[in-house]
């Protein structure tokens, strides 16, 4: 008997279920053919290989799909020294229609293309996720170093997008360290298109600020895993020299600081609260105007690195940065254990200061605009050390500029401790061996504040000193 051929449902005039047939993942037929005169495919060796594909999938409807179905996914806020955006969880095992298909294509079809092209044996691990970003979001300057992955990709599903809006994927020059240089390519996320590029040792690369407050940046993202690259010795920079206290008398406080912090009555209360929390931020420090910064800069670092500073913080923290302050043996509390015990942990570790020689201090003055950041570094030596920062210029400023200074624990996720840029305040913050700090990426919602100062820029002073 034949087959009866199945009919259309007579009230809807739709096809039966499981005839209908949804859009299907296909990627542009010209990865197919070579004899296809390439000009989606774009190619370039500098500053290190990548490619970027337009028109990757042939649907135009599937990929509209696709990311209607992205968007309806579950993201969670990413946010650290070095990225702020929304993420979804891994897409590896995600059922939906559009999500499987494309998953399928990246990892099935293409996986073998780019095997071919680049003559490296890519696993058929799966390594993918969605990531949005809208308004401030940042990914900064790295080089997606991990043990297996070998190419990275970026799949783009965004509107039509403009320089203007910032969200390029930058891509860096590196020195003779392979160390990150500069930006000397920028590639503008478009519709459709996919990005990709060998993970090397000096891959590095960013994504920009987005600037625009209406436009979303969606992309899907991952990687190809197989052989890595050999790579280098990890570059470590030289630190910077440390010095003694210079030779100045205390008429350099009295002329510099607010009369409060010299009363030996304040400065106990001060150092009670100190001893407490390991930290606090002393308001209106300087009775000297500041905000003519050139002028003043010499004399501020002459008081910051004198030894009547030094003996001034001793007073206001309990710490030994002079000779004069402290006994040779440290007074005990009621538990019997000794105050620097309490606040940096292993008395043998103190025990060992007593050994390394006079206090000392390091110091810079550092100007923050747009776009400025420092990142954690597991390369810097980790040690006991009182931080200073004294800010100028940054009257008004808002935590959701960025600019604030993040103590997090060593290896862990967790933020200890936040100092947010004050004008005309000390914070003191004591930091034991496994507190490590950084400052966030100043967005670029900072240029509005910035700019109704009539400047582009705050300033601090940051010193670090050493018992």
């Amino acid at each position: 008997m034949p087959a009866k051929k199945r009919q259309n449902d007579p009230a809807t005039g739709k096809k039966n279920k499981k005839e209908k047939r949804g859009e299907l993942a296909v990627i542009n037929s010209d990865l197919r053919d070579e004899a296809v005169q390439k000009s989606n495919i774009l190619l370039d060796c500098e500053p290190f290989p990548h490619c970027q594909i337009t028109r990757f999938l042939q649907s135009e409807s599937f990929v509209e799909s696709l990311q209607a179905e992205l968007l309806q996914l579950n993201f969670n806020s990413k946010s650290n020294d070095l990225y702020k955006f929304q993420q979804s969880d891994d897409l590896g095992e995600r059922k939906e229609d559009h999500i499987s298909q494309i998953r399928s294509v990246i990892f099935g079809e293409f996986r073998v293309w780019l095997s071919e092209v680049l003559q490296v044996d890519l696993e058929a691990t799966v390594d993918i996720s969605c990531a949005k970003y809208e308004h401030t979001d940042v990914l900064l300057c790295h080089d997606d170093e991990l043990e297996g992955r070998r190419v990275a990709f970026i799949l783009y599903l965004v509107p039509p997008w403009e320089v203007k809006d910032g969200g390029t994927l930058d891509l860096f020059s590196t020195d003779e360290h392979c160390q990150p240089v500069s930006v000397v390519k920028s590639l503008l996320p478009c519709w459709n298109s996919l990005v990709f590029f060998e993970v090397s040792p000096v891959s590095f690369h960013q994504v920009a600020e987005v600037l625009s407050e209406e436009k979303c940046r969606l992309s899907l993202s991952g990687w190809f895993h197989g052989p890595s690259l050999p790579r280098p010795s990890r570059y470590i920079e030289p630190p910077v020299p440390r010095h003694t206290h210079i030779p100045r008398d205390e008429s350099l406080l009295f002329e510099w600081v607010n009369e409060m912090y010299l009363d030996p009555r304040y400065q106990a209360r001060v150092q009670q609260e100190f001893e407490e929390s390991s930290e606090i931020c002393l308001a209106t420090f300087l009775q000297v105007n500041m905000q003519s910064v050139p002028s003043c800069v010499q004399e501020c670092w002459e008081l910051l690195s004198s030894e009547s500073f030094f003996i001034l913080l001793s007073n206001l923290t309990g710490l030994r940065l002079h000779y004069l302050c402290g006994d040779e043996d440290e007074s005990e509390n009621e538990d019997g254990k000794s105050e620097t015990e309490n606040r940096g942990g292993e008395g043998n570790t103190q025990a060992s200061k007593k050994d390394k020689g006079p206090p000392t201090c390091v110091g810079e003055l550092r100007r923050w605009m747009h776009g400025d950041y420092t990142l954690l570094h597991d390369s810097v030596k980790r040690e006991y050390a009182l931080d200073l920062q004294l800010h100028m210029g940054c009257a008004g400023w808002k935590s959701e500029f960025g600019g604030f200074t993040s103590y997090i624990a060593h290896d862990e996720d967790e933020e200890l401790l936040t100092v947010y840029p004050e004008d005309n305040s000390l914070a003191l913050v004591y930091r034991d061996k496994d507190t490590l700090k950084f400052i966030k990426h100043i967005n670029n919602s900072s240029s509005s504040q910035l700019s109704s100062q009539n400047t582009a820029a705050f300033y601090d002073f940051s010193f670090n000193y050493y018992e």
